[in-house]
């Protein structure tokens, strides 16, 4: 076999290395997006249920009137703002459970109510899974950021046209009454 016959093909084995390698790694970051859109869609879903769980208790007529109307407010902005205000309304939504059940008593007063116990009790499950769905959502995201940092990525202009992902950052804290609860 001439010489340049055998160049040729280790020419082209490093070539197919190097599609494969890059092909792979298109992969991932497809995989990285499609994982990101599975974890907002769980993040938007945890969302509106808290802000779904947070009108219902302030409309139930058990909580003082003025906290109902603080309540209702952040939870019917929170539902009905629009995306590039979304975070901002979370967080005061957050913000606003915090000062209506800073208060343990607060907590018992709608635990005692008619149906307060399972209000109780779903408001807390609501606020507690906010945080972890928004961890999944940007941890998600950081990954995907890490790998179309890389220049092989940008040079091969692997990510295709799939637009850079962002962060969800929120005040998602939740009340110190229903976080002790939530163990």
């Amino acid at each position: 076999m001439p010489p340049v016959t055998a160049t040729l093909i280790w020419i082209l084995v490093a070539l197919l290395a190097i599609g494969l390698y890059l092909s792979w790694t298109a992969g991932r970051l497809d995989r990285l997006h499609a994982r990101i859109d599975a974890a907002r869609a769980a993040l938007d879903a945890q969302l509106l249920r808290r802000a779904s769980v947070a009108q219902e208790l302030a409309t139930s007529g058990v909580l003082d009137p003025a906290a109902s109307i603080v309540l209702y407010e952040a939870a019917h902005a929170a539902r009905q703002v629009e995306e590039e205000q979304r975070e901002v309304a979370e967080s005061e939504l957050s913000q606003a459970l915090r000062a209506v059940f800073a208060e343990a008593q607060q907590v018992e007063a709608v635990r005692e109510a008619p149906g307060g116990e399972a209000a109780a009790g779903e408001l807390t499950e609501a606020v507690r899974r906010v945080p972890m769905a928004r961890r999944f959502h940007n941890d998600a995201v950081g990954a995907a950021r890490r790998l179309r940092e890389h220049r092989k990525v940008r040079w091969f202009r692997l990510a295709g046209h799939a637009p850079f992902p962002m962060a969800f950052e929120m005040d998602d804290e939740p009340p110190a009454a229903l976080a002790d609860r939530a163990v």
